[in-house]
């Protein structure tokens, strides 16, 4: 073996042919550009220069103002929607209560019409009644009826004062009446009486309690026409009526009858008293 077989040799190695035509492409590559570059140059030189405009790039923070604006869009159409829907359900609710107040009227127009029907049959009844009952009085005092102590009776013969409230109260007969009521077609009991005194300039309590102590008390047994009857207890009576003689009395006596003239057993008195 020689004595420099184990030294490297300082000669470079060789290129393998691959390697050489691959630099040499290369290198071919850039004078082709160089060439182009050339006559390009030439040739912008001899042109016109285009300007031209780029479009902007869709960056990531576009897209997402992108999509938040959509998000916003749908929102609103939503909101709309939403408000149209109560828009819709209040003009619904608006006319259902419109139906219910006219339905409301009509049924309370029904009812008003209805008791104001009743009221009118009731009111008639009750002139029904009273003219039957004036007439079963009629008939009493013209077939001539009899007093408490049982003797028979004519018509009054008051005079002066006596008469003038007899003859008032008289005329009376046939109103209705009506509590507080102080005429001049309506009664109540002491109203009747205050007015008939009124006529002979004497001026009595308005309320039964008060005119059943107007007065000299006297018996039942000697009654005078003008006499002043109550019911219940002097001071505290309930009812009065003015004697008009002959075992009659004339009163207001209530709704039912009004204003009648019936004897003392149609209803017999408490007391009386006199201020004639």
């Amino acid at each position: 073996m020689s004595h420099t077989a184990h030294i490297r040799s300082h000669r470079k190695p060789r290129r393998s042919a691959s390697t050489i035509a691959m630099r040499a492409g290369v290198a071919g590559g850039v004078l082709s550009t160089l060439a182009v570059a050339g006559a390009s140059g030439s040739a912008n030189a001899a042109e016109p220069v285009t300007q031209t405009l780029e479009l902007p790039t869709l960056t990531a923070d576009l897209a997402a103002q992108v999509a938040q604006s959509a998000d916003v869009t749908q929102q609103a159409a939503a909101s709309y929607e939403l408000q149209a829907e109560r828009d819709a359900a209040a003009a619904r609710a608006a006319k259902q209560a419109e139906a219910d107040l006219a339905e409301a009227k009509k049924k309370a127009e029904e009812e008003k019409k209805k008791k104001a029907e009743e009221a009118a049959r009731k009111a008639a009844a009750e002139r029904a009644s009273r003219t039957a009952e004036r007439a079963t009085l009629s008939a009493s005092v013209d077939t001539g009826s009899s007093d408490s102590s049982g003797s028979s009776v004519s018509s009054s013969s008051a005079t002066g004062s006596a008469a003038a409230v007899i003859a008032f109260v008289q005329a009376q007969v046939g109103d209705a009446y009506v509590t507080g009521g102080t005429g001049p077609n309506s009664w109540d009991c002491s109203g009747l009486v205050q007015a008939a005194f009124k006529q002979v300039n004497i001026d009595l309590p308005r309320v039964s309690q008060s005119q059943s102590t107007a007065g000299t008390q006297v018996s039942l047994d000697n009654l005078q026409p003008g006499d002043i009857l109550y019911w219940g207890g002097a001071g505290s009576a309930y009812h009065v009526g003015v004697y008009v003689g002959d075992g009659m009395f004339v009163g207001a006596q209530n709704s039912s009858t009004g204003v009648v003239q019936a004897p003392l057993s149609y209803d017999p008195p408490s007391g009386a008293v006199r201020v004639l």
